[in-house]
């Protein structure tokens, strides 16, 4: 591997043993449950929302309550709902 590395360095102006490891098989693991694979720097990557249930993707509409935050906007601004 290095041999491929040094060659696609010197192709590639660029400088040996500063970039940092690139993962071409890492995990995303998603809060929902949801794990897929794409290319990274790091092994594992973990995140909230992904494709699989975030709102925009799904077509769901719902709004996210975050500490009772929904209720305080709707009584501030007297919204029912």
């Amino acid at each position: 591997m290095t041999g491929e590395r040094s060659a696609f360095c010197q192709l590639n102006n660029m400088k040996e043993k500063i970039h940092p490891k690139y993962y071409n098989d890492a995990v995303v693991i998603c809060s929902c449950g949801n794990k897929f694979t794409t290319s990274s720097t790091k092994k594992e990557l973990k995140v909230e929302v992904c494709s699989n249930c975030h709102p925009f993707f799904t077509g769901e509409r719902r709004m996210m309550d975050t500490a009772g935050r929904v209720e305080r906007f709707k009584k501030r601004y007297k919204i029912e709902g």
